[in-house]
């Protein structure tokens, strides 16, 4: 489990991010859990309301590398991944790194590139590494992707296909801040100038050794039980077409986990899967596209199993 120091440290991180985006604490939290988790966070939202903020805040809190890439429909792979230049003066090639090799990548709009350029980004998300020209180069540790898209403004798009939404752990949305947030942001000072003078509470050992310890805690078989029977009723729930698969089951489990951690328990509860179900499931869930929404479905599915 954690020291008491990094326990602290992580806090004062989290702290330090929610002093940033205000008014989403509980977002900020799942955030925290997914990239804790291993995993890489789909933000679907409209525009203006945070996602970059998060994503920087999040980088300078933890003492993160960033790279940000604003999607488009001419982006190439290379454009995301690297290429190799040949130089005259070596009369050789030399591998030119490109922006995913950094620790946090933040992939802006990830639905307006073409499909190509969209499975390129996602085939390092899955494996950690790229491989150009036969060479296999591994991504720095940690790596995680926070991609965001547009729900509302559809043209000129290229949606995710169902299986590649599934490469990502969780997805969430921020929506608009409350009364009170929203009133502190607009009487405060620029985001850009507070989180430039953003002090890193973590580094990318502890990070690491964060998502270490997420594997310490425990889900016991009566817990196990509970989430195969959500995947169960996600397969035959009215108005799913496609239900959770067991990949589904083991996100499941590992954000759970890292909320746990979070929050300082030593074992997975039904509230814990309560917390983050909606967030790791519907996006991975097929419905009928005449009938509720797949996040209105998910929380259907969730009370429809009885709590152990």
């Amino acid at each position: 489990m954690l020291t008491d120091t990094r326990r602290d440290s992580l806090s004062r991180a989290i702290e330090q991010v929610n002093g940033l985006v205000l008014g989403k604490s509980r977002e900020i939290e799942l955030a925290f859990a997914c990239l804790m988790a291993g995993g890489h966070l789909l933000i679907e939202d409209l525009p203006g309301l945070g996602k970059t903020t998060l994503a920087r805040s999040m980088a300078a809190s933890l003492g993160l590398g960033f790279q940000r890439m604003q999607f488009t429909a001419d982006l190439l792979p290379s454009d995301i991944l690297g290429v190799s230049i040949y130089e005259q003066d070596s009369r050789s090639f030399r591998f030119h790194p490109g922006p995913v090799f950094t620790q946090l990548l933040l992939a802006d709009e990830i639905n307006r590139a073409p499909p190509r350029t969209q499975s390129a980004l996602l085939e390092a998300m899955a494996e950690h590494q790229v491989t150009i020209d036969g060479t296999c180069h591994t991504l720095p540790s940690p790596f995680f992707v926070i991609a965001t898209q547009n729900p509302v403004d559809l043209a000129g798009t290229f949606p995710l296909p169902d299986s590649q939404l599934d490469r990502f752990l969780m997805r969430i949305t921020l929506g608009y801040p409350g009364a009170e947030a929203e009133r502190a942001m607009l009487s405060g000072s620029s985001r850009q100038e507070l989180i430039a003078r953003t002090m890193p509470a973590l580094g990318a050992d502890d990070v690491l050794a964060l998502r270490r310890a997420v594997n310490e805690v425990h889900a016991s078989e009566l817990l196990i039980g509970h989430v195969q029977a959500l995947l169960s009723e996600s397969r035959r729930h009215a108005g799913v077409r496609v239900g959770l698969s067991p990949r589904a089951g083991l996100a499941l489990l590992q954000v759970a986990r890292a909320l746990g951690l979070l929050r300082g328990q030593a074992e997975v509860t039904p509230a814990l899967i309560e917390a983050v179900f909606v967030e790791v499931a519907a996006h991975r869930l097929v419905v009928d596209p005449d009938g509720p929404t797949p996040d209105i479905v998910a929380r259907r599915i969730l009370e429809s199993v009885a709590v152990p």
